[in-house]
């Protein structure tokens, strides 16, 4: 355990910055979970909304340190690629 008191308060610090990191990445996971259970389900009436919503998740995210640019980046383009993968075999089944 840390002995100097600068080191208690950047445990501190670090024990915040750790609980607010989580919470974040935790919205991420959401977000997207309900963007694949709306592929999965085959309802698309509501995907642009969910998608944009995401898409601030992630910027936010981004522009807070949690996840770095590229890793956002790298987010959006595959769910963007998910998106139009099933809404691309939603028309040619229809």
């Amino acid at each position: 355990m840390a002995k100097h008191k600068s080191a208690e308060k950047r445990a501190r610090q670090a024990e915040k910055v750790r609980i607010r990191n989580r919470s974040w990445k935790s919205r991420i996971k959401t977000s997207a979970k309900k963007i694949l259970k709306t592929i999965e389900e085959k309802d698309f009436s509501n995907i642009d909304e969910l998608f944009r919503s995401f898409v601030s998740v992630v910027d936010r995210a981004a522009g807070k340190g949690v996840i770095k640019r590229n890793t956002a980046a790298r987010k959006k383009s595959r769910m963007a690629k998910r998106i139009l993968a099933a809404k691309t075999v939603q028309n040619l089944s229809s």
